[in-house]
């Protein structure tokens, strides 16, 4: 029902009908705006939201039939931008959208120099290599903010698996090292070797730039 009244507002809706799905749809279509669900047939709504501000900053309403003032705590806290409570009026659903939509992406996050050539700019995802920007996929994109948000820590492998293809990502080793080989060629074109560290065996990290070289390496769990 509610993709045929979003459809009637003139949205382009792309729908899942799991978390695991839609992270892929997520990371392959980068949405204007998200729903999700907190109850989903294949865990739990918060994981996916968890999985998604590790490198999406699109807006993020939940829907929830728990309208307890702890549950919607625990929603925004996670990173999501509104929290509708079941049952609702379309209508209101379409006026946060329409506000969600006005929201600009935050620019908190300043642009952080990583090891000299590389300059990311956080707050509009763009990043250069000695002045030459960075073309990437939609997975190399996610993989690479995911390693830019922790730069300086490692990220172990199945962080980054879940983040990308969701809980039961395991087997998606092999394409997470394709990815990282991928990055490291495009980074290199234009003199950015020895950015990416580490092997699929523990996890990888982005070099902090020169300035930051004191900080001591984390290990995110």
């Amino acid at each position: 029902m509610l993709r045929i009244f979003l459809e009637g507002e003139r949205y382009k809706v792309l729908w899942s009908r799991n978390g695991e799905s839609g992270l892929r749809k997520a990371v392959e279509i980068r949405p204007d705006v998200i729903i999700l669900e907190i109850d989903l047939p294949d865990g739990d709504g918060f994981a996916v939201l968890n999985a998604l501000r590790e490198w999406s900053e699109a807006p993020v309403l939940i829907l929830s039939e728990h309208a307890s003032v702890a549950e919607k705590v625990r929603a925004l806290d996670s990173g999501a931008n509104d929290f509708l409570a079941k049952p609702f009026a379309p209508e209101e659903l379409a006026a946060r959208l329409r506000v969600l939509q006005r929201c600009e992406t935050p620019n908190s996050d300043v642009s952080l120099l990583v090891s000299g050539p590389l300059k990311i700019d956080m707050a509009t995802r763009q990043a250069t290599v000695d002045g030459h920007p960075l073309t990437l996929t939609a997975i190399e994109e996610a993989v690479f903010f995911i390693l830019a948000r922790h730069a300086g820590r490692l990220v172990p492998w199945p962080r980054l698996l879940s983040a990308i293809w969701g809980t039961d990502a395991a087997s998606k080793i092999g394409e997470l090292r394709v990815y990282i080989a991928q990055l490291r060629r495009k980074l290199e074109e234009h003199g950015g070797s020895g950015l990416i560290l580490g092997d699929g065996r523990v996890g990888y990290s982005l070099a902090l730039s020169a300035e930051h070289e004191h900080t001591k390496t984390e290990t995110l769990m």
